[in-house]
């Protein structure tokens, strides 16, 4: 018999007063049948909800100089394949220019306040976005540095101790492209050779170590240095550069640019100056520079493999989410480039 059954029976055998008390009490009854059934439709709703916060797609963000450079165009398309390959949201931000340091740290505060899951940052200034990073820690958000160095010594101060670091040796590469070109030197000896040192912007790691590197390589082989002066990574400035250099210093045939952009805007100048006797390199192992190796315009460059190191960060960046642990340092290994080795294999399509 049902509980409506019941209440009817009853209420038929007693009196008007007794049946109330009677109904009353059988309403009380099934009101708290209704409570007790409604928490296991409560656990439903919350295992849902919960199953979908474990769903929810993880946000990277990828920090760049820029992309009016080729080079970061590879890194963001090594970056996109393994927020592919593991099932993340990729958002890119880069400033206007590689110069542009205080729109980075502006666009790395934006991403702490939009609350992204991770943050993969190669930063224009090796000591200046510091402080953004450690906002973004801070806030509970992981960060992978990649291709410049963020300064040790600086993130140590800021209590930032376990930043990985994802690049290449800078110094050992452009030592590789120096001995390159000395030895292009020493096979056509038209007149004793004089080097010129085009830097990349002062202060950032890898262009001090790419400096280092050529100042090692040319001081090793006995070659003068006669300028190094920055031309922050820019064509056009490169070539206005070597313009002015090279009036000053005919006597310069040698160039290592620590950069393809400014290798090309040098090899722009030379060109056009009818300065067919100088040879120029460069590094980062752009598809332009490949196509200036292969008709002779540059002697060299450096495949620092930016989409892996793209692909890397975003990688690191998705473990720590999960909690895992990851290298502290990744160093990805360097490639010289020059004409025998464009000759013996086709272009690269991973890295540039």
């Amino acid at each position: 018999m049902t509980l409506a059954g019941a209440i009817s029976t009853v209420s038929g055998v007693l009196g008007g007063t007794a049946r109330r008390a009677i109904t009353a009490a059988a309403l009380l009854l099934a009101l708290a049948a209704c409570e007790e059934a409604t928490p296991p439709a409560q656990t439903a709703a919350s295992s849902e909800a919960a199953s979908d916060a474990a769903m929810v797609v993880p946000r990277v963000a990828l920090v760049m100089k820029t992309l009016t450079n080729p080079f970061f165009l590879k890194m963001e398309q090594g970056a996109r394949r393994a927020a592919d390959e593991f099932g993340a949201e990729l958002l890119v931000r880069t400033g206007a220019q590689e110069t542009s340091i205080e729109q980075q740290v502006a666009i790395v505060d934006e991403l702490v306040a939009d609350n992204v899951s991770a943050i993969v940052i190669a930063p224009g200034d090796s000591v200046r976005l510091i402080p953004a990073v450690k906002r973004a820690r801070e806030a509970g958000i992981p960060v992978v540095n990649i291709d410049n160095r963020l300064d040790p010594d600086f993130l140590a101060r800021s209590g930032l101790v376990d930043v990985p670091f994802v690049s290449v040796d800078n110094e050992a590469g452009a030592l590789l492209a120096t001995r390159r070109l000395v030895a292009d030197a020493a096979a056509s000896p038209d007149r004793p050779p004089a080097a010129f040192v085009l830097e990349g912007i002062r202060g950032a790691d890898n262009a001090e170590a790419r400096r280092r590197g050529a100042v090692r390589g040319f001081e090793e082989a006995g070659v003068p240095i006669a300028a190094s002066e920055s031309a922050n990574w820019k064509i056009d400035e490169a070539y206005d550069v070597t313009k002015r250099v090279m009036t000053a210093h005919p006597e310069i045939t040698l160039v290592f640019a620590a950069n393809d952009m400014m290798a090309l805007g040098a090899s722009r100048y030379l060109r056009d100056a009818g300065r067919f006797d100088v040879r120029v390199a460069g590094f980062d192992a752009l598809d332009e520079a490949r196509q200036a190796i292969a008709t002779g315009e540059l002697q060299a460059t450096v495949d620092q493999q930016a989409d892996l190191q793209g692909h890397t960060g975003v990688a690191y960046a998705l473990s720590l989410l999960r909690g895992e642990s990851v290298p502290a340092v990744t160093m990805i290994d360097v490639i010289v480039v020059d004409a025998e080795t464009i000759n013996a294999a086709p272009t690269p399509t991973g890295g540039p």
